[in-house]
């Protein structure tokens, strides 16, 4: 496989599980959860370091979904059952666990060879280098894998529990009537946004990944707001605002993560302005 291949396999694959996920985020009114789990799973990711002493994905990743899982469990905590606002819960965890995270590694910065910048800005040009073997033979980049297993997973989580999501996205107190489990919808589906973001950003970067859990939805929520049409655009535009991204950074040589971003705002602006025309003409 092409190192370009591989680069844009793991652009599409990540786009469009961050696409899907968003959807029910933008409904939920709570696309600033995959902002907030992105940035408190330093602490998990410092630690896991400190303990293993290796950049191995395995340690990074398993130290950074407990703290992600648990970042989830707090904001969901202090929403439903201690009634702070939504907007509040979620800024007080992120910018609570993140600074623990930046305290952790400054404290133990000659024992954790980390900069929290590694965390935010992923390369993705550096995915074709990555790579992992079984029994001598060569299997390709580990970046490639984990985000077509990451769709994968996404994909039949959605579809298994797309009745669960639908009512419980849209009104949770007749979902509750119908004897559907709301608050267990919610935490799984922030569990899932927390495995999602912390498999993404080992390779895309924080940056990439909350824009992509964004971006992509709600540009889709503009042209509609059925979650099975929104779903699908989510996924359109999350595919389209990478290959388009990639291309321009490969043509002018500059950061993809940073083309594939500034390409998803691009279309949002599109269509944001095209449905404002049609909407006074």
């Amino acid at each position: 496989m092409t190192p370009i291949l591989a680069i844009a396999l793991t652009a599409i694959f990540t786009a469009i599980s961050c696409a899907v996920l968003g959807a029910f985020l933008v409904l939920r009114k709570m696309t600033m959860v995959g902002d907030a789990i992105s940035h408190a799973v330093l602490p998990g990711i410092a630690i896991a370091y400190l303990l293993s002493q290796s950049r191995a994905s395995l340690p990074m990743f398993l130290g950074a979904a407990l703290v992600g899982v648990f970042a989830t469990v707090i904001i969901e905590i202090l929403s439903k059952k201690w009634k702070v606002q939504s907007d509040a819960s979620i800024g007080m965890t992120f910018t609570t666990l993140f600074a623990l995270g930046v305290v952790l590694i400054t404290f133990w910065s000659d024992k954790v060879d980390l900069d929290q910048e590694c965390v935010l800005y992923g390369e993705i040009a550096f995915v074709p280098f990555n790579t992992w073997s079984l029994a001598g033979q060569s299997m390709g980049p580990i970046a490639l894998w984990s985000s077509g297993i990451l769709l994968l997973i996404v994909l039949i989580y959605t579809f298994a529990g797309y009745k669960g999501l639908l009512m419980s996205s849209f009104n949770e107190d007749y979902a509750a009537v119908l004897g559907i489990g709301v608050g267990a919808w919610n935490l799984s589906l922030m569990s899932m946004v927390s495995v999602a973001t912390v498999i993404s950003f080992e390779s895309v970067g924080a940056i990439l990944v909350v824009a992509l859990l964004v971006a992509p939805a709600a540009t889709a929520y503009l042209i509609s707001q059925k979650l099975k049409p929104m779903i699908l655009l989510a996924a359109l535009f999350g595919l389209s605002g990478s290959l388009l991204g990639y291309l321009i950074s490969a043509r002018f040589d500059t950061s993809i993560a940073g083309g594939i971003a500034t390409m998803l705002g691009v279309q949002f602006a599109l269509i944001l302005a095209i449905t404002q025309f049609t909407r006074t003409s």
